[in-house]
């Protein structure tokens, strides 16, 4: 008998800026729409509640922005996370959040894995280190950035944010817990064109996503937001370096050896992208390349890992 391919579905869409509540409820009708059209997991980009600070690579320093996007970020336990996890477990579908989490008014580019049937969070982790800009809005994270890959009902699923996926080490790690599902989390990013890295363009992160692929041997979820010009009033990037143009979108599907499985809508465009997944596909990759298998030398390399997590007091 012919095996049932694995539907997945990829956000592309707008953040409800600066609005915690708003982005909760367009996050709870995303993923009922993905789940009403057959997909088992669906995933969210980087910061999509309340949406990525793009203001950062204009002005580092902005206290009336700071301030309503605290308030609006999501703290993990909480009635507005309570909700997400209830739309998961009444819809049967996993889901993959992107959030700038609040901790005590403190902010973590964060990631959770919820799970399909009752909507437990299996996974919380944050970026294991924010990214130049970024720095100014949020912190480092201690050993949850490891908890990234967890068992599912639709398989082994692992997730990372945007320029984790240039960290060998970290992307090593990940490797090694066999992961089968990856979804990869980006913020607005558009055509290479300007002074910017081409690291940083949409050319270059769909090829760390597409690479990230092929090393792990994983579907890889390139997950991306869309930005237009109410994002860009709202959050005053108009004369910026990065993210002052409607635009952003890029979302798409890669499988285990690299290739793209899915068809892109307009950069400008909301929608989600699905994909028919069959995880045998894996094996016939893995059979070529498995870097933390056949094709690994521990005996010559290999990789220390520290899981304790760090806290501001210790002892009584």
């Amino acid at each position: 008998m012919a095996k049932t391919p694995l539907r997945v579905a990829v956000t592309q869409a707008e953040p409800e800026w600066l609005d915690l509540e708003a982005g909760v409820e367009k996050t709870c009708k995303l993923i009922a729409e993905a789940a009403s059209n057959g997909a088992k997991l669906v995933s969210f980009p980087e910061c999509w509640i309340p949406g990525y600070p793009a203001w950062i690579w204009d002005r580092p320093v902005d206290p009336t922005m700071i301030v309503p996007y605290t308030q609006n970020s999501l703290v993990l336990s909480s009635a507005q996370m309570d909700r997400i996890r209830a739309s998961a477990a009444q819809h049967e579908i996993v889901v993959v959040l992107g959030f700038s989490e609040n901790r005590n008014n403190s902010l973590y580019i964060s990631q959770a894995i919820i799970g399909a049937e009752d909507g437990e969070i299996l996974a919380a982790r944050s970026k294991i280190k924010a990214t130049h800009a970024e720095r100014s809005v949020f912190g480092d994270a201690s050993a949850e950035c490891l908890d990234s890959v967890v068992d599912t009902s639709v398989g082994r699923v692992g997730a990372l944010s945007c320029w984790e996926h240039c960290q060998p080490l970290l992307k090593y790690y990940t490797c090694s817990q066999r992961e089968q599902i990856h979804v990869s989390a980006w913020p607005p990013v558009y055509p290479h064109q300007g002074p910017e890295l081409y690291s940083m363009s949409r050319e270059g992160i769909e090829t760390l996503s597409r690479t990230y692929a092929i090393e792990s041997q994983t579907f890889v979820l390139h997950t991306s937001t869309v930005l237009t010009n109410k994002g860009i009033e709202r959050m005053k990037t108009s004369t910026g370096l990065l993210m002052a143009t409607p635009g952003g979108g890029c979302s798409a599907v890669f499988g285990p050896d690299g290739r793209k499985l899915s068809e892109d809508i307009p950069a400008t465009e909301e929608g989600i992208i699905y994909a028919d997944l069959d995880l045998d596909q894996i094996i016939g990759a893995k059979s070529f390349l498995d870097l933390c298998g056949h094709y690994s030398r521990p005996d010559l390399l290999w990789l220390g890992v520290d899981k304790d997590m760090k806290t501001h007091v210790k002892g009584k």
